[in-house]
């Protein structure tokens, strides 16, 4: 005989199995309309603060310094699968809209930004510089705006908020991959 409790039991196990499962195996770097929801990261610093002024790198004479201030100001907005906008962002969705806000179109997938602008080698990075990370699958899975003092200011799911952490030691520098830097709309890919 089926009882209600062993109904509920079956749907409970298929939920999990179709609908979280797919969502929780995903990460940051999701392709198309569908943005999957990124990995909690392990270690991760308690957010939010900012490197102090004498401690950060110069920045570019472009849009720089207008995106650092419009990213800062957002730590604490919450992270939402697929978010592209105020009530949440992912990742890139997060660093497009920053962008977006000085003029400066960027693709929305991880993997795409990461050919937007120029390399930067690891002790070049400065203000405003892209970060690119590998965190849920191979090559630049990852993204956020940099600060300077090896911090940089992204949209991770663990803790749910936009947040300011290191990249130069811990969890992100094992996962670093790169960094570029967009300087002007329209600026060519290299």
């Amino acid at each position: 005989m089926v009882t209600y409790r062993s109904l509920l039991q079956v749907l409970a196990s298929r939920f999990v199995f179709w609908v979280l499962v797919p969502i929780l195996a995903t990460g940051c770097a999701a392709k198309g309309p569908v943005v999957a929801t990124p990995r909690p990261f392990p270690g991760a610093a308690v957010p939010p603060r900012s490197v102090p002024e004498g401690e950060r790198a110069d920045t570019p004479d472009s849009v720089q310094p207008a995106v650092v201030s419009l990213a800062l100001s957002l730590r604490g907005t919450p992270y939402r699968n697929g978010g592209s906008d105020l009530a949440g962002f992912d990742c890139s969705g997060f660093v497009q809209w920053v962008f977006a806000q000085q003029g400066v179109a960027l693709p929305r997938e991880v993997k795409q930004q990461y050919r937007v602008g120029r390399d930067i080698d690891t002790g070049d990075v400065k203000a405003g510089d892209l970060v690119f990370f590998e965190t849920v699958s191979p090559g630049a899975s990852h993204v956020g705006i940099a600060l300077g003092g090896g911090e940089f200011v992204h949209a991770p799911s663990s803790r749910g908020v936009v947040r300011v952490e290191r990249y130069s030691t811990g969890y992100w520098a094992d996962r670093w991959v790169g960094a570029r830097r967009v300087t002007a709309v329209g600026e060519p890919t290299s």
